[in-house]
């Protein structure tokens, strides 16, 4: 199997005075916490946001597996619906010493390009930053981090950098070049 060059960029947020919201949409766009932890609607949030975008480190995952992820205490998933219809999704993740991660963060194909991203994460790092307020004995959020590829879409560090995040590391790896599933194995978006 061929590799392909992949530049992977961390990016943080140490305050939330950082945060720089984006305006909302026109649209009835809306941001909601699936508080029921459900592998069924999780694979399906990865593999539509994903699916076009070379994310594939979760396709194997096992309903079990889903479900240990998502019973984490003070794990979230965030999703934006436009007009009733997931469009996106953020997951947070809390870490030690006051650290949350948003690890996934995204929208389907159908969404982007129409301002739902800027919306959806500037509300997802709010809510990293007050997480410890939905998560009785959790340490108060110190720090937000995320990552971001060469593998995403081409909009996502923009996005980032205008909500307020700054670059704090960057490494270049060989990852297999592997065909993307598209949102669902044997779909393509094209």
């Amino acid at each position: 199997m061929s590799s392909v060059p992949v530049t992977t960029w961390s990016l943080e947020q140490t305050s939330p005075a950082d945060l720089l919201p984006a305006a909302a949409p026109d649209d009835d766009v809306r941001i909601v916490r699936a508080e029921v932890p459900s592998p069924e609607f999780s694979r399906f949030l990865y593999t539509a946001v994903g699916g076009d975008i070379h994310w594939t480190d979760r396709l194997g995952w096992t309903y079990a597996q889903w479900q240990e992820h998502l019973d984490r205490p003070g794990a979230e998933t965030w999703v934006a619906y436009d007009r009733g219809t997931p469009a996106g999704y953020a997951e947070l993740e809390p870490q030690d010493e006051g650290v949350v991660e948003i690890v996934y963060f995204g929208l389907a194909a159908a969404f982007r390009g129409r301002r739902i991203g800027g919306h959806l994460l500037s509300q997802a790092t709010a809510r990293a930053w007050d997480l410890a307020d939905r998560w009785p004995g959790r340490t108060p959020t110190k720090r937000v981090w995320l990552h971001t590829c060469s593998l995403d879409g081409e909009f996502a560090m923009a996005n980032y950098q205008r909500r307020g995040f700054t670059l704090f590391d960057t490494e270049v790896t060989l990852e297999p070049d592997v065909a993307t599933p598209g949102p669902w194995p044997g779909a393509h978006t094209a």
